[in-house]
């Protein structure tokens, strides 16, 4: 099983992930621990994000594909894995489509979080006002202007990814505001209910291309069956066109036709001219 975990900051997906994990044995993916385990562990793309990561620039997208890539290679990830915080933006999606295609692998569901943005804001702002009054240490995360500027970015790079998913019907969204272990049942219903539909649309599509193969192969008898019977036939005379005589015998019927008074008509001048001649030469 290979999922996405879509939802705004505060959503819960990390909360989910670890839940699926143990429920089903995947392998969980964020982007940022495998940056960091890259860089630990020295390898050549690791290396690559540490100068960029150093130097205070964003990782590029092909090299976190990379890292993705060579991850997923690896045995633990044979059982499925979740991507928790990626894609975020439409290229990361594509560019993650194309290296998935080009191992053979599709994306079995993205479970999309549905959140009341307003809602986030007020709990973070509960949390911080019951932590403090505790005399607690407040967690970096814990700041409710930082969660406004998260959720707008969010809004501007990852939202179209709803879209983008629902188009390749993949896309199962879930009420992420009810209780946590309301939003999981949820989870697992809509898991549920994709691989079913992704069967039954794979059961149809192979049983209609066993009709369309069979209603070929009759068509194509009956075409061969029709031109045997076309080759059978006497050929037709075109329409329109009359029988064509030999131009002997059309001519014998002209002279048989003509009647003899006329005939002798065309005769007699030449007699005339033949007396006149002699005339003459006497």
């Amino acid at each position: 099983m290979r999922l996405i975990l879509l939802g705004p900051p505060g959503a819960g997906k990390g909360t989910q992930a670890q839940r699926l994990v143990a429920k089903h044995g995947l392998l969980q993916l964020s982007t940022g621990e495998m940056l960091r385990a890259a860089v630990k562990a020295g390898t050549p793309v690791g290396l690559r994000a540490k100068d960029m990561m150093a130097r205070g620039e964003l990782v590029p997208d092909d090299l976190v594909i990379a890292i993705v890539s060579a991850r997923i290679d690896e045995p633990d990830a044979r059982n499925g894995f979740i991507l928790d915080g990626f894609p975020r933006t439409m290229p990361q999606a594509r560019a993650l489509d194309r290296m998935l295609e080009e191992k053979g692998l599709k994306l079995d569901a993205v479970i999309d979080l549905k959140v009341d943005e307003n809602m986030l804001l007020e709990r973070i702002e509960k949390r911080i006002a019951e932590t403090r009054a505790r005399g607690e240490t407040l967690r970096p995360d814990d700041d409710a202007e930082v969660l406004r500027r998260r959720l707008l970015a969010y809004r501007d790079q990852t939202t179209p990814l709803v879209t983008y998913y629902r188009l390749q019907s993949v896309l199962r969204q879930v009420d992420g505001m009810v209780e946590v272990c309301d939003v999981g049942r949820a989870v697992d219903d809509a898991l549920e209910q994709g691989a079913h539909r992704q069967a039954s649309d794979k059961l149809s599509a192979s049983t209609g291309g066993h009709k369309g193969k069979k209603q070929s192969t009759k068509g194509g008898q009956a075409t061969k069956e029709g031109r045997a019977a076309k080759k059978q036939r006497p050929a037709k005379k075109p329409k329109g066109l009359r029988s064509v005589r030999p131009a002997a015998k059309t001519r014998a019927a002209k002279v048989q036709g003509t009647p003899r008074a006329t005939r002798s008509r065309k005769a007699s001048p030449r007699k005339s001219d033949s007396r006149r001649r002699l005339t003459k030469r006497s």
